[in-house]
């Protein structure tokens, strides 16, 4: 399948919509379903040990957060392990609720979201994160864009993660059948666009800089997701 990438109707919906509030319902619903907490925690930790409850909190950085829900699950397991993190969430919308924030707190993990757009923030000046990741985010961009957003998070970060659709004959059959689950119209369009526009192979591999300085693994993630690591090396 040749990759097409072709505008989103969530993407172009006023954040208070409601087309757009149950589509981010479907997104959650989505996520939950294709295990990206779980794929994005064991590619963590097979990057590195947990770090102990007494370390200095990772500084983390997630690129088109959304609503941060998919964080906050990140957030739930990796405590289990010690782990605490200063989190910035970069989203050209601020859409984490009270109640988000909240359980963050809880976790004792810190919280900044940041309004802007993800090329901006990337060109500005900040402190390297060790750890940074995307979610189902990438695919919403042409190759030539995707390499400039790719070296400036390679500039950030000492680790890259992301998860997004698997470009597939099998994985475009399920996104044509997300109505069965009870997504709106807004999803039903999106998740095939998403697909269409999704990875396959070593795609992002091969548009990571100076590969040669980097581990990279790139693999399917599931039936209908597509993982992607890169590690700094030494």
């Amino acid at each position: 399948m040749r990759r097409v990438v072709e505008p989103e109707l969530l993407d172009d919906l006023s954040p208070t919509d409601v087309r757009a509030i149950r589509s981010r319902g479907d997104l959650r619903r989505l996520n939950f379903l294709m295990a990206h907490v779980g794929w994005l925690t064991r590619a963590f930790f097979r990057q590195r040990e947990a770090t102990p409850a007494d370390a200095v909190p990772l500084r983390l950085v997630e690129l088109g957060a959304g609503d941060g829900t998919l964080l906050l699950g990140l957030a739930r397991r990796w405590s289990a392990f010690g782990v605490t993190a200063e989190v910035t969430m970069v989203d050209r919308h601020d859409l984490v609720s009270p109640e988000t924030r909240r359980a963050f707190a809880a976790l004792h993990w810190s919280v900044e979201v940041v309004a802007s757009d993800v090329f901006d923030w990337l060109d500005s000046p900040s402190p390297v994160a060790d750890v940074m990741l995307s979610n189902l985010f990438l695919h919403h961009f042409e190759d030539a864009r995707l390499v400039t957003l790719l070296r400036l998070a390679a500039e950030r970060t000492d680790l890259f993660l992301a998860c997004e659709p698997h470009r597939s004959p099998f994985a475009l059959a399920a996104a044509r059948s997300v109505a069965l689950v009870g997504c709106n119209g807004v999803t039903r369009h999106d998740a095939v666009a998403s697909v269409r526009a999704g990875f396959a192979g070593h795609e992002l591999s091969a548009l990571w800089p100076n590969a040669d300085r980097w581990a990279l693994t790139e693999s399917p993630a599931g039936l209908f997701s597509h993982g992607f690591i890169a590690g700094r090396c030494g």
